[in-house]
């Protein structure tokens, strides 16, 4: 009898716990008087580019004209007489029309936008809600590295404006409302939360987006990204196309910095301290007798650049810049290129396991200068080397290089082991260890001979339970750590 009026008393109690939780459910936010007061500074932003028949259409259409007959006669003809001919001596100009948003941040004009919203544009026109004509607008400024552009309409002193807020304060799971021009639909307004903050899509060097579930679609790009206060936190960016409400937006903490560059007529100019780097896992961590796997590590360091200069070194791990601890290489990034060339900074290095501090003045980031290095190296080197001069180890086959090797990799002399063959199924061949590799440290000591890789693998390796080699990869240094647990 107990137990067969428990049961419905349990079930009673549970509709009443229910019933009170969606008595007492928070209500939706009333946005109507935000959208009223936000919404006219919002824009439509359309532009046209003139655009060239590619190379591959134009071959196409030749191939068109010496073989006339076929089954695709009335399609060629119809987008000639639209187009031109585009066969030979073809291929006229003709005009490309793309369209996203924008939002006004100034009374006299200033508006701000995505840089591939009016990348390459000809002509850049803004249309305000409620209001038939267009208006001309001028490119004042771009940032393709953080994908922000400035524009301006002259002639107006009196427009509604929004204000930037602050991106840092704003915590996952409160509401943002995203107004924009999706799919060419006039101010559009969807409404979400902030799903999460930093996230890295590899859109560009400086990925730190906020996502939001809050729908953005084709259109949206450039538009805000508004809190319940009315204020900018982000500027809609980027979706997965694959995915329902997952959107991205620039931080505002990140955009202010560069349009107020831009709207002072500048370029954006960032920090450069000279060095590659990578992130660290685990099996790194621990051999380099690190707590945990935060900071960046350094791969590389440019002769003659700041980071030179302050005496940084490969193998360091940078751990915190003007006191603020860095937790990966791209929020390194970040803090260097917030700062400006010429600027003095500290930065704390692990180097061997005890911390350093630096003093680095910046230099200038330059993304073109950036874009040519690392390339790839000289294909050369000797084919063979006598069997006697190889040996293996954790699953490598390794021989002293050669003069001939060295010069083609861009060494001064010749120096570490090459890796000529990797086991299949080896821990060193899940760690990205290639043939080809030039290996210089194994746990931070030179080695230049298979017989000292094995002794550093046999006394150090053997007493942190994994090796991390230091490897010249076609003129790239980067760092790769194989655990010992499997290995030969």
């Amino acid at each position: 009898m107990q137990k067969r009026f428990l049961a419905p008393l349990s079930a009673t109690l549970m509709l009443l716990a229910w019933t009170s939780l969606a008595a007492a459910r928070i209500p939706l936010p009333d946005i109507t008087e935000l959208v009223d007061k936000d919404g006219p500074a919002v824009v439509n932003i359309s532009t046209t580019k003139t655009a060239k028949v590619q190379e591959g259409m134009r071959d196409m259409f030749e191939q068109f004209h010496n073989r006339r007959g076929g089954p695709m006669d009335d399609f060629f003809d119809q987008f000639e007489k639209f187009f031109g001919p585009q066969g030979k001596g073809g291929g006229k100009p003709h005009k490309q029309r793309s369209m996203g948003s924008g939002f006004v941040i100034s009374a006299d004009g200033y508006i701000v936008t995505n840089n591939h919203v009016i990348d390459n544009a000809d002509e850049v026109k803004v249309q305000f809600k409620n209001n038939e004509k267009p208006l001309a607008a001028k490119i004042v400024g771009r940032d393709p590295e953080t994908d922000l552009a400035l524009l301006k309409i002259d002639g107006k002193s009196n427009l509604p404006f929004l204000e930037f807020g602050d991106s840092g304060k704003i915590k996952v799971g409160e509401w943002v409302l995203a107004i924009g021009n999706p799919f060419g639909l006039e101010n559009t307004v969807t409404l979400g939360i902030v799903s999460a903050k930093g996230r890295i899509i590899g859109a560009g060097p400086f990925d730190n987006f906020i996502q939001t579930d809050a729908s953005i679609n084709p259109g949206n790009s450039g538009g805000p990204l508004i809190d319940l206060d009315g204020k900018v936190v982000g500027i809609n960016t980027a979706i997965v196309a694959s995915g329902q409400g997952i959107g991205f937006a620039i931080p505002s903490s990140m955009a202010k910095e560069v349009i107020a560059q831009l709207r002072e007529g500048k370029t954006v100019k960032r920090g450069w301290i000279g060095v590659t780097i990578q992130d660290i896992d685990e099996n790194t961590a621990k051999a380099l007798g690190l707590d945990n796997t935060k900071g960046a590590l350094v791969t590389s360091v440019l002769d003659g650049q700041p980071a030179a200069k302050a005496g940084i070194k490969t193998g360091d791990v940078i751990t915190a810049v003007a006191g603020d601890k860095v937790e990966n290489t791209n929020e390194l990034l970040r803090r260097i290129a917030a700062l400006r060339p010429g600027q003095s900074t500290e930065m704390t290095v692990v180097r061997k396991g005890s911390p350093v501090t630096v003093s680095v003045t910046l230099g200038e980031r330059d993304p073109q200068k950036l874009a040519q290095q690392g390339g790839p190296g000289e294909e050369g080197g000797d084919a063979t080397a006598p069997a006697e001069a190889q040996a293996k180890s954790v699953g490598l086959t390794l021989r002293a290089v050669t003069a001939k090797e060295a010069k083609a990799l861009g060494m001064d002399k010749a120096r570490g082991v090459l890796v000529t063959e990797v086991e299949d199924g080896s821990e060193a061949e899940q760690a990205d260890v290639r043939p080809g590799d030039v290996v210089f440290e194994v746990n931070q000591r030179a080695v230049n001979s298979p017989e000292e890789f094995k002794k550093v693998v046999a006394e150090d390796g053997k007493d942190k339970g994994v090796v991390m080699l230091q490897i010249k990869r076609q003129r790239q240094t980067v760092f790769r750590t194989v655990p010992l647990g499997e290995t030969k």
